[in-house]
């Protein structure tokens, strides 16, 4: 039996059992942000096991796609050396919400593996928790399971909790017993962990309610979750011991070693890259890319594992987006949205690859010399920070690779050396690295939350790294002054832009950085005259320019503080821009805010806006202005005396930027964007003064030009473009209805063009300007019309071919849609699928249509005439 014929098995079994069929969720959990990918059956039901939701079904089941790559549940470090962890696989589940309990769930489980799957009752072993009597009479009892194959356990193993407070109760576990040649000890004893008794389902009842104090209440209406890992039941189904060994792991095994040329498929690295294709392709049709951070990260850590596990292997050119295929072979039926995704997919992976493949050469040409010289079974943190650092090596897959020689990595010696870098990030400048690591020992005295102007003596200048005593006309440089007016960037404020006058020599100053030491660095180049160290300049900063930027800082500590107002305490900064044309906000949010949000935040930072009310700053220890409720941002470094800023009571943050005087003088305050920017952060970008009011006329000019084109004023545009809008949409469902009355007539057209073989008749056609609706709707119109049949119809759409293959029901068993559709497709450079009776397919080479449906033609009259023969 194949896994899929068991999952559909299993599936069908319930549903005869009055079991609503769900289909399975999302990787990407849609109602628990606290979870980073959906890792058991029940996660999509969570809600509804909790009262907080309710389904017109009181019974379920499902076979839900399950990560468990990351957070809590990560099993990535030991795919490939074990025979049953995976970083993705299925689990088979049956619920109950309130309707039935420990005897059914019971009797379902045990029918299902011994009457319907046929598992003789002597390979399994049951425990149960040991205090529910209940279901070990029904064990024992009523089934009469075996008192010799049965034990109680404690609640480590077979009491569940939902968390530390919430649903709970006990478990009942059913293990396959792979017989006494296979070393390890039943469940409970000392010798379980073998792999003689392998569990294979877990039936959970919740029964109870956990109050904080741990208390046991019952719950009103118990319920039941269960799961079933699909490839352990496949494994001892398919009478094989380690999962890989089953139909769908041999096939992607078998289609990674063909692109290796590698005949040992029990080899290792074949397995990784078998598990990792299928988290790989299934992440990425949920939506979740490859990235630094989230689940994205997660996703990158599979990917180029895989991939390190390829050139293991010997392959030296992208391959890992060759699997999808063959994937889609295997599931893409069960799961429509992968073979539909399939393109998007091997796009995704192919970049990824690439973007790797220079690193993983030269990364691990790198290891192999330092494992080499490696004294003793410890890799030096520095020298994986080294891979890491200066060539981009992942220092998990660093530990990986170790991890197959018996060697570990020094990773507090790496932790060490990531710190060290982090200081020299923090230290370094646009200039470039050279330049910004000089060290400055006389710190520099700002003067600018009070001046605009002042006076300097120049104690240092730096030019391409090196500290000279006098720069010329046209030279860049690095001028540092003992005193200045210019705000050195800091805290997501940009730097002040100016220049420095001595006399007739002239530096203009682009941006101003801290240098280490305390200093502060002026970037920029002189434009007449010549400036050495021990003259004393005028600093002149561009004040409407700072202007503009104490404008948008003070407005970002509103909109902060009005955040925390509106949407709650979790807000928290996580990043910021201050420029003179803009500010830039990023906080932790599990979810969009909403256009009414938005709304009310904006108003009410204009609302504080017009209280004009005045800034107040004091200095004062650090932990004193924490006790006192001031807010220390994200990111920030601060010693251990520190600056305080207020408005009144709406706003209290340490920060040593620089600020308007009165919340007034902030002038208009407007929100340009929404956006998210990685897991649970979004971005708030806005305007104010004059650029908000910019922003409005600009949008009261595109207002205008909208009424112009609609022929209306402003104050009724809106009305008239609603009325268009639903204008479009009923011209969109009358042509709808033309091309159904089309395709119905093409149809009756096309039918006069079949060909019968072996009593099946056939059709390959093109129905040039269809959609895929069009060709669905001809497709069933002429099942209809020519009864026994098999049929595919193409398309030409701009630059891609569309294909729909229908097969009657009636000749599924000799023709499949799928096969038809593929056949077709390898002649336009695409790929498709879906059921025996319906499939898809699409291409990019248009020219190659009619050549597909000759294709399509030939195969039908040789598939059938072949089964006639038969």
């Amino acid at each position: 039996m194949t896994l899929a014929q068991i999952r559909q098995q299993f599936l069908d079994y319930f549903a005869e059992q009055e079991h609503a069929v769900v289909r399975s969720s999302s990787l990407v959990p849609g109602n628990d942000p606290t979870l980073l990918f959906t890792n058991a059956g029940m996660v999509q039901f969570k809600e509804t096991f909790l009262g907080q939701e309710r389904r017109d079904y009181s019974r379920a089941v499902s076979s839900q796609r399950c990560v468990r790559a990351g957070g809590k549940h990560n099993d990535l470090d030991n795919v490939g050396y074990t025979a049953r962890h995976h970083t993705f696989f299925e689990m088979l589940g049956n619920f109950s919400f309130g309707d039935y309990f420990k005897r059914e769930a019971i009797h379902f489980a045990w029918t299902f593996l011994t009457e319907k799957l046929g598992l003789p009752p002597e390979k399994l072993w049951v425990t149960v928790f040991e205090e529910d009597d209940e279901a070990a009479s029904i064990w024992l009892d009523e089934l009469g399971v075996s008192p010799e194959r049965f034990s109680r356990i404690g609640a480590k193993d077979n009491f569940w909790t939902m968390g530390d407070t919430g649903p709970c109760g006990p478990c009942s576990e059913i293990f396959y017993d792979h017989g006494p040649e296979v070393p390890g000890g039943p469940p409970g004893t000392p010798e379980e962990d073998g792999d003689r008794y392998i569990e294979i389902w877990n039936l959970v009842f919740m029964q109870y309610d956990r109050a904080a104090d741990g208390t046991l209440a019952p719950l009103p209406a118990p319920s039941v979750d269960t799961g079933m890992g699909l490839e352990r039941l496949a494994a001892v189904l398919q009478g094989v011991h380690s999962n890989y060994e089953i139909d769908l792991f041999q096939a992607l095994i078998r289609a990674a070693g063909a692109i290796a040329g590698q005949k040992d498929l029990e080899h290792p690295s074949l397995k990784v890259i078998a598990d990792h294709i299928r988290a790989t392709a299934f992440l990425i049709v949920d939506g979740v890319l490859p990235s630094n951070e989230g689940r994205g990260f997660v996703l990158r850590r599979i990917m180029r594992r895989a991939i390190r596990h390829g050139y293991k292997l010997g392959i030296d050119e992208p391959f890992f987006d060759k699997l999808v295929a063959p994937l889609v072979e295997q599931m893409g039926a069960a799961y429509p949205e992968l073979a539909n995704a399939a393109s998007h997919v091997e796009q995704t992976i192919r970049r990824e690859e690439q973007r790797f493949a220079e690193t993983l050469a030269q990364g691990m040409q790198l290891l192999e010399s330092a494992l080499a010289e490696v004294d003793g079974q410890v890799l030096p943190g520095e020298v994986a920070f080294k891979l890491y650092d200066t060539y981009g090596f992942p220092v998990d897959l660093t530990a990986d690779v170790c991890r197959e020689r018996d060697v570990t990595v020094d990773m507090a010696g790496f932790e060490s050396a990531m710190e060290a870098q982090r200081q020299r990030a923090r230290a370094a400048s646009r200039f470039g690295a050279a330049e910004s690591a000089v060290a400055v020992t006389e710190a520099t005295e700002f003067v600018g939350y009070a001046e605009v102007e002042g006076q300097g003596r120049v104690t240092t200048l730096i030019v391409d790294g090196d500290i000279v005593e006098s720069i010329q006309p046209g030279q860049s440089a690095i001028v540092v002054l003992d005193s200045t007016p210019f705000y050195a960037e800091s805290g997501g404020q940009v730097g002040d832009t100016g220049e420095l006058r001595c006399g007739e020599t002239v530096f203009r100053v682009t941006d101003t950085r801290k240098q280490p030491g305390g200093a502060f660095g002026h970037h920029g180049s002189v434009t007449g005259g010549r400036l050495a160290v021990g003259d004393v300049v005028d600093a002149r900063i561009d004040s409407a320019r700072r202007a503009a930027i104490m404008r948008n800082h003070s407005a970002t500590h509103l909109l902060h503080a009005v955040l925390r107002e509106t949407l709650g305490e979790h807000v928290a900064q996580k990043g910021s821009l201050v420029a003179p044309d803009r500010l830039r906000f990023d906080f932790s949010q599990p979810e969009p805010v909403t256009a009414e949000q938005l709304a009310e935040i904006e108003q009410r930072v204009n609302a504080r806006i017009l209280t004009n009310t005045a800034a107040q700053t004091r200095e004062q220890s650090y932990d004193d202005a924490i006790a006192s409720g001031a807010m220390a941002l994200f990111g920030e470094k601060y010693g251990d005396k520190v600056r305080v800023l207020q408005f009144g009571e709406f706003s209290t943050e340490l920060c040593g930027g620089t600020h308007v005087q009165r919340l007034g003088d902030i002038g208009l305050f407007k929100i340009t964007s929404e956006s998210g920017v990685a897991a649970g952060v979004r971005r708030i970008e806005a305007v104010t003064g004059l650029d908000a009011l910019d922003w409005v006329r600009g949008a009261q000019a595109r207002l205008d030009g909208i009424a112009g084109l609609v022929k209306s004023s402003p104050d009724e545009v809106e009305g008239k473009v609603a009325g268009l809008v639903e204008r479009s949409r009923q011209l969109e469902k009358e042509l709808e209805r033309l091309k159904g009355k089309l395709a119905s007539s093409q149809g009756s057209d096309l039918a006069s063009q079949a060909v019968e073989h072996g009593g099946v008749a056939t059709l390959a056609a093109r129905l040039d300007g269809a959609d895929v609706k069009t060709l669905r709707d001809t497709v069933d119109q002429l099942k209809n019309k020519l009864g026994t049949a098999a049929i595919v119809l193409g398309a030409v759409q701009g630059e891609k071919v569309l294909l729909i293959a229908g097969v009657s029901k009636d000749a599924t068993a000799r023709v499949k849609a799928g096969d038809l559709v593929n056949i077709a497709a390898a002649e336009v450079g695409g790929r498709g699928g879906g059921r025996p009776d319906m499939a898809q397919a699409g291409g990019s080479q248009p020219e190659g249509l009619d050549t597909a449906l000759d294709a399509a033609r030939r195969w039908l009259q040789t598939q059938l005439a072949t089964e006639a023969d038969a």
